[in-house]
């Protein structure tokens, strides 16, 4: 599990998904989160613009983001 520790109070999900290499630009992670491939705590997320806080989990093609202060 990748962890991305927060430099603010939160993240959105595209810069977490991008920021863990997990995409390659902004829009690849537009494409993915809209096509509902992104699971934010277990529920599927389709905001690119969701804010992630300390303690959040991303979770996408198996692989795992925990969001940290």
């Amino acid at each position: 599990m990748e962890t991305i520790k927060l430099r603010d109070e939160y993240i959105k999900l595209g810069q977490a998904l991008k920021a863990a290499g997990l995409v390659g630009s902004g829009v690849d992670a537009k494409m993915v989160i809209q096509d509902g491939l992104v699971k934010v705590n277990g529920q599927v997320e389709y905001q690119r613009g969701k804010k992630l806080v300390d303690g959040d989990i991303v979770e996408y093609e198996n692989e795992q983001i925990k969001i940290t202060k």
